[in-house]
């Protein structure tokens, strides 16, 4: 089954990657999970020579624990962060709007808590996942039939006629569906879509939701646990199920169900403790899905939260979908305009770097990065020097420190990440904007300190493989966003660096 909504291009998946050269090229994932068990074995990815380093607490910081490692103590905090890194994509691609998405979706509350009761589910995360799919629109298809996944709960045909016992005459839907198409009144098309929902119950609401609450109750069954069951919704039950037994290194034998609750598994453990050099075959069964699968139960919290909000505080919704929407990453989410401070001009600059409120980019390879040698290349221009323009926040020097060390451990590639642009003051900026079509002329996070740029120019696939996994999977725990550029890929730090910096 799979929803409408649809991560932006730029964030692919590993195996994708691999395949395709050296340029990241990639179609969207995010946003939402928490926790980066990379399994480097007795290399701590934070062990790093950091010498030079321009501030004290980063280096009384490593080597240590790794942080945002997989812990079952950190559950909670992992799936919070994760439903946070989840959500650009559901304020970006929801139809109208997400007020508006919501909206549509509330209405069928009252029909939404009659089918979560009847089957024993959350109605919240039934709402959540009717929100998710359809954005509360009973008639759409995920393609330009219904023979793709269609109706309020985005079911396909197999699921339906197969798994669910729904009525589905499939030709005549579709011959339904292109007349639907081709009306011309509204009056004949809602006469058309009535008898659409006659024949294939998918577009049939209340039907809809019976099937998607059933599917929920058959999968609970398998798994014995309610939020593999939303996951496996998306990914299907036949894949998660091999997910698990790869994970477990187990084959065929003992029940799926048997084999979670002895191990006490949550999907929370199976993501954040797969990754390319841990329980790799797990990991790459999740990656190599190709339709962020794998970010299904993150992307049901966020929108639960969502609709949570759009009750007890629709205002304050729509605010955080203004800044969601702003730019192509959440980062106006992590630092807003109206909070965050902005370098006005150079002097601004220098008097950050005296007060540490800036940290002077170090230039040590051993940190799996290094600062280019254009950085600052129109300072000229305003009569300073380039090195005044090679710092950032010290959780943001933390935080691509700790990027670059990961991608280097990973990939076992010694050439540095290059960092091509870091802090900008407003008069930097808006002299960029005259040169620089992808420069805006609007609020810029590099005017904050907290956004850098890494050159798209890597050294082997398997540093680009590395750094796509890492990009993917420090936006995920919302520690950064990003987007891609034609050159660069444009990173946004969270505040969440400062556990790096101070070593939490």
């Amino acid at each position: 089954m799979r929803g409408v909504h649809r991560e932006r291009s730029g964030r692919g998946q590993f195996a994708r990657v691999v395949a395709g050269l050296l340029l990241l090229v990639v179609s969207a994932s995010a946003l939402a999970a928490i926790a980066i068990a990379l399994g480097l074995g007795q290399r701590d990815p934070l062990d790093l020579d950091i010498e030079g380093v321009a501030f004290e607490a980063r280096a009384k910081a490593a080597p240590q624990r790794d942080p945002f490692a997989w812990d079952p103590s950190r559950a909670s905090w992992l799936e919070r962060r994760a439903a946070l890194g989840a959500s650009h994509v559901i304020y970006e691609m929801s139809p109208g709007g997400v007020i508006a998405s919501a909206e549509r979706t509330a209405a069928f509350r009252d029909q939404i808590e009659e089918a979560a009761a009847r089957h024993d589910v959350d109605p919240d995360v039934l709402e959540a996942m009717i929100f998710l799919e359809s954005a509360g629109r009973p008639d759409v298809s995920a393609g330009e039939t219904p023979e793709a996944a269609s109706g309020l709960a985005q079911i396909t045909p197999s699921a339906a006629i197969d798994l669910l016992g729904m009525e589905v005459d499939l030709a005549a839907s579709v011959e339904l569906t292109k007349r639907i198409a081709k009306s011309k009144t509204p009056e004949r098309a809602e006469r058309l879509r009535a008898k659409r929902a006659a024949i294939d119950e998918r577009f049939d609401p209340e039907a809809a939701l019976e099937g998607a609450a059933t599917y929920l109750e058959i999968a609970r069954e398998r798994f014995g646990s309610d939020e593999l069951a939303v996951e496996s919704y998306h990914m299907g039950i036949g894949n998660l199920e091999s997910v698990i037994r790869a994970y477990l290194r187990v084959g065929d034998g003992d029940s799926i169900g048997d084999l979670v609750a002895a191990e006490e598994l949550t999907f929370a453990q199976l993501y954040f403790d797969s990754s390319p050099s841990r329980h790799a075959d797990a990991y790459e069964l999740l990656s190599g899905l190709g339709d962020e699968s794998a970010d299904y139960l993150w992307k049901v919290r966020a929108s639960e939260e969502m609709m949570f909000r759009f009750r007890e505080d629709s205002e304050g919704l729509e605010e955080t979908a203004e800044l969601a929407t702003a730019k192509a990453s959440l980062e106006e989410v992590f630092h807003p305009e109206s909070e965050t401070e902005v370098f006005e001009d150079p002097d601004a600059i220098t008097d950050a770097i005296d007060g540490a409120e800036l940290a002077v980019l170090p230039s040590n390879r051993a940190l799996g990065w290094v600062p280019d040698k254009d950085i600052g290349e129109l300072a000229a221009e305003v009569d300073e020097d380039a090195d005044l323009y090679r710092a950032l926040r010290p959780e943001a020097v933390a935080t691509l420190s700790y990027m670059g060390g990961l991608v280097r451990n990973l990939s076992g590639t010694k050439a540095p990440l290059r960092v091509t642009s870091a802090v900008r003051d407003r008069e930097y900026q808006d002299l960029l904007t005259e040169m620089n079509p992808e420069a805006t002329d609007e609020y810029s996070l590099h005017t904050t300190g907290w956004a850098f740029d890494i050159l798209r120019d890597y050294e082997s696939r398997e540093q680009a493989a590395a750094f796509q996994f890492v990009l993917d999977r420090l936006s995920s725990i919302a520690l950064i966003d990003y987007a891609i550029e034609p050159g660069a890929i444009h990173v946004t730090a969270s505040d969440l660096g400062e556990r790096l910096v101070a070593g939490d």
